[in-house]
């Protein structure tokens, strides 16, 4: 008998597959990016990175130093290329206004009546009559036929070169205490919270609650403020990976907070009153009842504060110096972006190098990840 076919599930089905393809497509997209030539990738997208590509191109003859002299022609030779295997020109032109005026074996001819001879692996042969006079050669339009080309030389540019390496280590400098340091501080506060009695509980879960729609750009400048001032007592420079690190930590405690709060308190109550009557303290409860049981909230929650604070520019920029030892990996692209705004090979290697931390810490703790979100929604 054929099953009736549950069409809401369907639906539900194709609506997930097209979420995830809307995802996975960009992230594609910028690894190809990252991976292909610069030349091709400044004039096509990464979608015909497996297709032969018309470019077209400007180039420049050598000048008078590489002439020689060869039956009464004063002549010039070269390759454009510089020895690329695949690239061949299709056409050329000797002005900008008829780019494709010449097809391979026919001979341009410019106003001093000096002729171009160009071929299709790259290489020309500029004769004349009357002696190069001419430090620079003149220039060459050509179009031709591109082969798909793939490098890891954008990366060998970006870890080695851009001083991007350096600010992955330093971005790794600020995220994983960020992350631990509220974690640690939120775990203890939310058990307090949920199984222990005390005046002003309900009072400071309601503030904790009330702090979440507290815009995070409104306290950047007053904290700095005390943050110099408590600096300058001490003598100890504001920003620095200490300032960071509680900043980020006094950030996050909020909603870190409320989220462990919401699975701690849905744990049973019996669980908590066979302990206390085997006489375990509040101490030994968190240790050994709550922490192995809460693994799956740490994960979720620990996957987002590591997101956030990866993925963070204006706390990194107000708190610490733009100085290569301090500078963090989005303030690094930002960077790069502004004084190099043309090579998108440096943009597309960087951002998708700045990606691979948080696609592994999210990949290794998945499972845990919508465990962790949902738990505390159902009491039970």
């Amino acid at each position: 008998m054929i099953k009736k076919i549950n069409f809401s599930s369907l639906l539900s089905q194709l609506l997930l597959l097209f979420f995830v393809i809307i995802w996975i497509t960009p992230t594609f997209g910028l690894f190809i990016s990252s991976l292909r030539d610069k030349d091709l990738l400044a004039i096509s997208g990464w979608w015909t990175s497996l297709t032969t590509t018309h470019v077209n191109e400007i180039y420049r003859m050598s000048g008078k130093e590489e002439q020689i002299e060869e039956n009464g022609y004063f002549i010039i030779k070269g390759n454009f290329f510089n020895n690329l295997e695949g690239k061949k020109i299709q056409s050329f032109g000797i002005s900008s206004k008829r780019i494709n005026q010449f097809k391979i074996g026919e001979i341009g001819i410019f106003k001093d009546k000096s002729e171009v001879n160009i071929f299709e692996n790259g290489d020309y042969i500029w004769k004349s009559l009357n002696k190069f006079e001419k430090k620079k050669g003149k220039r060459i339009f050509t179009t031709s036929l591109s082969p798909p080309k793939f490098t890891f030389d954008n990366y060998k540019e970006v870890l080695f070169k851009e001083g991007i390496g350096q600010a992955f280590i330093n971005t790794l400098a600020v995220a994983i205490p960020s992350t631990l340091i509220p974690l640690i501080i939120c775990s203890f506060f939310a058990y307090a919270l949920s199984w222990m009695q005390f005046f002003g509980r309900d009072t400071l879960l309601a503030i904790v609650i009330a702090s979440l729609v507290v815009p995070l750009q409104m306290s950047l400048i007053p904290i700095l403020t005390i943050y110099n001032d408590i600096g300058a007592l001490f003598g100890v420079a504001a920003k620095s990976y200490p300032g960071v690190w509680m900043a980020h930590t006094g950030f996050g405690l909020a909603s870190t907070t409320f989220l462990l709060r919401n699975f701690i308190k849905s744990l049973p109550n019996e669980m908590m009153e066979a302990a206390r009557v085997d006489g375990a303290s509040h101490y030994d409860i968190f240790l050994r009842i709550i922490l192995p049981l809460s693994i799956p909230a740490f994960a979720s929650i620990f996957i987002l504060q590591f997101l956030w604070v990866w993925n963070d520019l204006l706390v990194g920029l107000v708190f610490l110096d733009q100085v290569p030892s301090e500078i963090i990996l989005t303030a690094k692209l930002k960077e790069l972006l502004g004084s190099r705004g043309e090579n998108w090979e440096i943009l597309t290697t960087g951002a998708f190098v700045s990606m691979t931390v948080p696609l592994l810490i999210f990949f290794l703790l998945q499972r845990y990840f919508i465990r962790g979100l949902v738990a505390g929604s159902v009491k039970g």
